[in-house]
C-alpha cells in the first residue's frame, strides 16, 4: 500500500511539472503602423452613428456619442506603401465630452510574415491627444492564443483627420 501511494505521489508530481513545462508563456514584441483614413474616395474607417440633433459649438461635445467601424491596413513602416502585414479591424466610439478620447474594440488580424493567421485583441480607452497611449491586449488567436499585455499607441502623422498611428505591442502568450 505504501508503495501505491508513492508511486501515485510521484506520477501526480511528474504531471504537475510537465504540465507546468508546457503552459510556458512566451513573449512577443511587435512593432507595426496602422493607418486610419476617415477622407478620401477610399476611406478605411467610417462613421455609423452620431449625434444628428446638437447645435452647440464645443466639437468635443459635437463628436461625443459618434461610432466608427474600421477596417485599417497595418504596415511595417509608416508610409502606406510600405509592406503590408495585416489589419485592424473594430469599432471606435468618442467617449468623453471634454477631450479627443475613443473607447476601442479592435482585433489586429496579421495576414502576412510569422504571424500570419493570428491576431490580438484591444479593448479599451485611447486619449488621442496624448503623447503616448497605453491599451491592454485581452486576448489572441493562432500564435497569440490566449494572449495579454498591452500596446503603446504614438501618432506618428496626421493630415487633417487621417492618421498614422505606431504601435509598439508586448504580449504574453501560449
Amino acid at each position: 500500500m505504501a508503495f501505491a501511494s508513492k508511486f501515485l505521489l510521484l506520477m501526480a508530481f511528474s504531471l504537475a511539472l510537465y504540465n507546468a513545462a508546457a503552459l510556458k508563456q512566451k513573449v512577443t514584441r511587435i512593432q507595426f503602423y496602422m493607418h486610419d483614413i476617415v477622407g478620401g474616395p477610399h476611406p478605411t474607417a467610417v462613421r455609423v452613428a452620431g449625434r444628428s440633433n446638437f447645435t452647440g459649438q464645443d466639437p468635443f461635445e459635437a463628436m461625443f456619442g459618434s461610432i466608427s467601424v474600421m477596417d485599417n491596413p497595418l504596415t511595417v513602416a509608416p508610409s502606406i506603401n510600405s509592406t503590408l502585414v495585416g489589419r485592424g479591424q473594430g469599432i471606435y466610439g468618442m467617449s468623453s465630452q471634454e477631450e479627443f478620447s475613443l473607447l476601442m474594440a479592435l482585433t489586429y488580424a496579421f495576414t502576412a510574415g510569422p504571424y500570419n493567421g493570428s491576431t490580438f485583441s484591444v479593448l479599451g480607452r485611447n486619449p488621442v491627444m496624448k503623447e503616448e497611449r497605453e491599451m491592454p491586449i485581452v486576448g489572441g488567436t493562432g500564435k497569440f492564443r490566449l494572449a495579454r499585455g498591452y500596446c503603446l499607441a504614438r501618432t506618428h502623422s496626421m493630415n487633417g483627420m487621417n492618421a498614422v498611428i505606431g504601435y509598439n505591442v508586448t504580449l504574453l502568450h501560449y
